[in-house]
């Protein structure tokens, strides 16, 4: 753990006593004074309703588009920095003026609508949510990946559908770590100070003007935590922080990063995030109906609630507690393997708790240590965070179907009178958030074309698969093919920005003016890099990979991007030997990869690109929604039978590699060269002449009518607002 923080104060190089210091206890208020008739948009910057909802973003970034792209779309952090000169100009501009305007008594009238009662849910009562990450939007860099994308799209639509939800988690002062390829095609990692960035969260203060905190005994210690609130839309976020002065300085590093440290290190962060969660809301006053505990992370906050019901009842045992607590508390996992859960070893545990909490809890030792684990009796095995959350709430769920069927076949040895059949796992398949992820030239599209109220139709399958009839060809093909070019100017921007370092726009004579062509196939590709991903899987065969590409009439081109784990050795070097693959010039023309990504890249990406693809080895992607993205902008998914896609494939909406199991028993090297032959046979035999194959208008209408069943199919049943409304009916009610 001493290393750890050493290590981390040396490469942070700003984690020293006097700079944790500064900017505590920031306000975020700005440094300038905006003209009385544009004084709004501090309100609007405030609350992350403007990202999602129409005419928000543009209002900022026609501020000053240039500066809107150098602050990375962080509209609090672009008022502090827009020149006067700018703001007076457009507080001169009477239509500009008018638009936001429009755009506050919008969010006014969003904001002030009454909050619904579903059942037991009620404002009194609210749902619970607590997450290690949320991906609400990235000028909020407190995510990593997919389950803070979902867990921002889980707020989302909660706002939008005015469920009476709370959210809890944690806000991590360097966040998850910024990518760098280096020219020898390592990855390389470097972390940013969120202080150094105007950020939409606030200071939690109670009735009598003092910041709201909480203590964890942490090591023997009392450890305190001060709350922070980003507002969703109506929902409110609340963030502890361990950057403290009282705290010693390991402890205010609690909160430094996002899955980054030892083991101990996240032994703590989930206590903080678990019990801590639990105090904050007993000190605002907030009573859930339920606790969604989204992935097992936050699985202490269960022990945090059998301590209170003991604390009150005090001939009670545990075992009374249990039941009270399971009724209250419901899980979602969100892995399909055992060793991609939380596991500790018992004495790193233990060191963490002290004596104190297994006590509290009328349990001894190894009556503690048996709650997180699969067999309570194997005094070996080490304690699992899953295990205690299946043990402690009342429903387990996967996140797709196939996931669940995959959890309960992992988890039965938890239920020994059970068949798999019957462990009691079931599932809610992930869903996207259509007014994030649909691209703006589809939202006007169907907004002109269906109704501006089309995300309400939107619930009605039936209804919707009408509506996208209204549409022409022209109407989709256009709107794709305006995205489709916005993606390859950014990409190209990107491209030359990390080779030159000048942020200026790419000078008509570079190389980078012809780098990828808007008339050739596009293929995306983004994930996190990890061997069961899978992406070597497109580079077995080179020779024929270039034949795609290369090829004179039909030609194929490819976008990638993701994030290795700091510390997978063997991720990093099938990056690297992606990314050394430039030195072929064919390759250069025909691929790139994207670093260091993030949502506003994943915007562009899935809002662009003809086919998604998506590789990973069987029965391991829990869900997927990159793919349910690029579906909702008319994007094609070319993948493996897994997750999502097995529910959503209908042989027309998109492809399929491979078979939708394999063999038991069958070495994985044999199923991944019948794989990659799958994938290389559907392209060229399936993809490739369906998309350059065309109609007597010039369109490719048979592509184009793919594209049309995908939008049909897909953009409703993927949907997180039809997520959440599985949750509340199958899960918290």
């Amino acid at each position: 753990m001493k290393e750890y923080i050493n290590n981390t104060l040396l490469t942070m190089q700003t984690a020293t006593s006097q700079q944790l210091e500064q900017n505590f206890g920031s306000n975020f208020s700005y440094k300038y004074n905006l003209p009385e008739n544009l004084k709004i948009l501090d309100t609007i910057s405030q609350n992350f309703y403007w990202f999602w909802t129409t005419g928000g973003m543009s209002i900022f970034r026609d501020l000053d588009y240039r500066l809107w792209e150098k602050c990375e779309q962080n509209p609090r952090k672009m008022l502090c920095e827009v020149s006067e000169l700018r703001l007076w100009q457009k507080a001169n501009e009477p239509a500009f003026v008018a638009r936001v305007n429009r755009f506050a008594e919008k969010m006014e009238k969003y904001l002030a609508e009454p909050t619904k009662s579903f059942g037991k849910i009620t404002p009194e009562n609210p749902v619970a949510y607590f997450c290690a990450e949320y991906g609400v939007h990235n000028s909020l860099p407190i995510y990593s990946g997919g389950l803070g994308i979902l867990a921002g799209d889980h707020l989302k639509s909660a706002s939008d559908m005015n469920v009476p939800l709370v959210a809890i988690g944690l806000f991590y002062r360097f966040g998850y770590f910024r990518q760098k390829i280096a020219h020898d095609g390592w990855q390389e990692e470097r972390y940013i100070d969120s202080f150094q960035n105007e950020l939409a969260i606030n200071p939690v203060f109670d009735a009598n003007g003092n910041r709201v905190e909480i203590t964890v005994h942490i090591r023997g210690r009392e450890v305190t935590a001060q709350a922070w609130l980003a507002k969703i839309g109506r929902i409110s976020l609340y963030l502890l922080d361990t950057n403290v002065p009282q705290n010693q300085e390991v402890d205010r590093l609690i909160t430094g990063h996002l899955y980054g440290g030892d083991t101990e290190t996240r032994i703590v962060q989930e206590k903080v995030l678990g019990m801590g969660g639990v105090r904050l809301l007993r000190k605002l006053g907030i009573e859930p109906s339920v606790y969604h505990l989204n992935e097992g992370h936050s699985a202490f906050l269960t022990l945090e609630l059998a301590k209170e019901y003991l604390e009150t009842h005090e001939n009670a045992t545990f075992a009374d507690a249990v039941p009270i607590v399971r009724e209250k508390c419901v899980f979602t996992t969100h892995t399909p393997v055992a060793a991609g859960n939380d596991v500790f070893h018992p004495e790193t545990l233990l060191s963490c708790f002290k004596d104190s909490f297994p006590a509290s809890l009328r349990l001894s030792k190894e009556e503690f240590l048996g709650l997180g684990r699969v067999d309570e009796n194997d005094h070996a095995e080490f304690f699992g965070m899953t295990p205690l959350a299946i043990r402690m709430c009342r429903s387990a769920n996967g996140v797709s179907e196939k996931h669940g069927e995959v959890s309960r076949d992992l988890w039965k040895e938890m239920f020994p009178e059970k068949s798999a059949d019957e462990v009691p796992i079931t599932y809610v398949t992930n869903g996207v958030h259509a007014l994030t992820w649909v691209a703006s030239d589809f939202n006007h599209l169907y907004e002109k074309k269906i109704g501006e109220n089309w995300t309400d139709i939107l619930k009605d399958e039936k209804a919707w698969a009408k509506a996208v009839n209204y549409l022409s060809d022209e109407d989709i093909w256009n709107a794709h093919t305006l995205l489709k070019n916005r993606l390859i100017a950014f990409m190209r921007q990107r491209a030359y920005t990390s080779a030159t370092g000048d942020s200026d726009p790419v000078p008509e004579h570079s190389a980078f003016k012809n780098l990828f062509n808007p008339n050739i196939l596009t293929i995306g590709f983004a994930r996190r890099v990890a061997g069961y991903k899978r992406w070597n899987l497109l580079m077995r065969d080179g020779e024929r990979l270039l034949k795609l590409i290369d090829h004179i009439e039909r030609p194929v081109q490819f976008i990638f991007a993701g994030k290795a784990h700091p510390q997978d050795r063997n991720a990093k070097a099938i990056l690297q030997n992606l990314v050394n693959l430039k030195g072929n010039s064919t390759w250069f023309q025909r691929a790139i990869f994207i670093e260091d990504y993030d949502q506003e890249i994943a915007r562009y990406m899935v809002q662009g690109v003809d086919v998604w693809m998506n590789v990973p080895r069987r029965p391991l992607e829990a869900s997927g929604t990159s793919g349910q993205k690029a579906a909702m902008n008319g994007g094609l998914n070319f993948s493996i039978l897994d997750g999502w896609w097995i529910e959503g494939y209908d042989e027309v909406n998109g492809f399929a590699i491979g078979p939708l199991r394999d063999e038991e028993g069958m070495d994985d090297a044999i199923i991944d060269a019948m794989d990659a032959e799958s994938l290389y046979s559907v392209l060229e035999n399936e993809i490739v002449p369906a998309y350059y194959e065309k109609g007597e208008n010039g369109l490719p209408t048979k592509w184009i009518a793919r594209m049309r069943r995908a939008l049909q199919t897909l953009t409703p049943q993927f949907s997180s607002d039809r997520m959440l409304k599985d949750y509340i009916e199958k899960i918290y009610c």
